[in-house]
C-alpha cells in the first residue's frame, strides 16, 4: 500500500467535508493537525456519537475519521449507524477507523461494522494520507444484507509481483532454483508481512 510519490503532489482535502470524532481533546488535536495539513478546511469536530450523527445528518460528507472510542467500541456502532441509516451520499463516505490497539478482534470489528480500514494510533501524517488515498480509490462494490452494510469485506486476491515472491519461503526456493540468486532479508520479510495485513 506504498504511496506514489507523485500522488502526494495531486492529493488535496481543501474542498473535502470531512466528519473527525474523537472523545479525547489530544487526538481531537492530533487529527485536526494532519487533515488540515492535508489541505482540509470544513471539518465537523465530534467528541461524541450522539454530536456525529447530528453532523451526519445535517451536512454533506465526504470522509469520515472516527475513533473506535475504547472501552465502549461505541465509533464502531457509530460507523454501523452511518452506513444503515445515513442518507446518500454520506453512507457511502469512505470511513477510517482509528484505535490505540489492533488485535484481531478489532480488526475484525471494524470490518463487520462497515469501515473502509483500521488505522493503529499513533497516526503518522503519511499513513493517514496513504490511506485516505487507498479507501477513495479502493472500488470495492457496496453491499447491503440484513446484518451487513458497506463495502465488500473480500479484498481482491491478487498473485505475488512476477519475480520472487514476498514470502521467506519463496527466497529459499528462489535460492535453490536460482543459486546465485540473493536472499531476501529475513527482517524485509517480516516487514512486508506486517505491512501486508488490514491494520496499519
Amino acid at each position: 500500500m506504498a504511496l506514489d510519490p507523485q500522488s502526494r503532489i495531486r492529493f488535496n482535502l481543501e474542498g473535502a467535508a470531512v466528519l473527525l470524532v474523537d472523545e479525547t481533546p489530544m487526538g481531537m488535536s492530533i487529527l485536526v493537525s494532519v487533515v488540515t495539513g492535508l489541505g482540509a478546511k470544513l471539518l465537523y469536530r465530534c467528541s461524541t456519537v450522539e454530536q456525529a450523527q447530528e453532523a451526519v445528518a445535517q451536512h454533506h460528507i465526504d470522509l469520515a475519521i472516527i475513533d473506535g472510542l475504547a472501552p465502549s467500541g461505541a465509533g464502531y456502532d457509530l460507523v454501523k449507524w452511518i452506513r444503515q441509516n445515513a442518507r446518500e451520499p454520506n453512507c457511502f463516505a469512505p470511513i477510517l477507523l482509528t484505535t490505540g490497539h489492533t488485535p484481531a478482534n478489532d480488526i475484525v470489528r471494524a470490518r463487520d461494522c462497515g469501515g473502509n480500514i483500521i488505522i493503529r494510533k499513533p497516526i503518522a501524517p503519511i499513513v493517514l494520507l496513504e490511506r485516505i488515498i487507498w479507501a477513495s480509490k479502493e472500488g470495492r462494490p457496496y453491499l447491503f444484507s440484513e446484518t451487513y452494510v458497506g463495502p465488500d469485506r473480500r479484498f481482491q486476491d491478487k498473485p505475488p509481483p512476477s519475480g520472487t515472491g514476498r514470502r521467506r519461503g519463496d527466497a529459499a526456493a528462489a535460492a535453490e532454483a536460482a543459486p546465485e540468486a540473493v536472499a531476501v532479508d529475513d527482517a524485509m520479510a517480516a516487514d512486508i508481512d506486517r505491512k501486508a495485513g488490514l491494520a496499519s
